[in-house]
């Protein structure tokens, strides 16, 4: 099958089949930025260090989050407000605490590959 858009198809290829193939497997755009805005939460080393907290060890509050990282309170808050807004992490109140965790089964999986010891 042939997928060479027609904006593209008068350009010369070297691999035809091979760029057809390269052209399904990026699919639809909507879902590569998708992915990229993901990838661009995750870039942040802080929202990372909060994430891989939060996946190792389940839900927690914003202050123990704040102790486990080295962040103040609002900077925290912040990135979560973030991640939230994205569907990355929920949070659970219990009176008047909330606890974050991660939601996301795709960033939980790209976690599993972010700790220290690799697992």
């Amino acid at each position: 099958m042939h997928l060479v858009p027609a904006d593209r198809a008068d350009r010369r290829t070297i691999d035809g089949h091979r760029v057809c193939d390269a052209i399904a497997a990026i699919g639809d755009a909507g879902h590569v930025r998708s992915w990229a805005d993901r990838f661009a939460l995750l870039a942040d080393p802080k929202r990372l260090a909060l994430l891989i907290a939060l996946h190792r060890t389940g839900p927690l509050a914003v202050s123990d989050l704040a102790v486990a990282t080295g962040m103040n309170d609002p900077a925290v808050s912040q990135a979560l407000r973030l991640l939230r807004a994205a569907g990355v992490v929920e949070g659970e109140k219990e009176g008047r605490i909330v606890r974050y965790r991660v939601v996301d089964p795709d960033v939980q999986g790209l976690l599993k590959h972010c700790a220290a010891d690799g697992g």
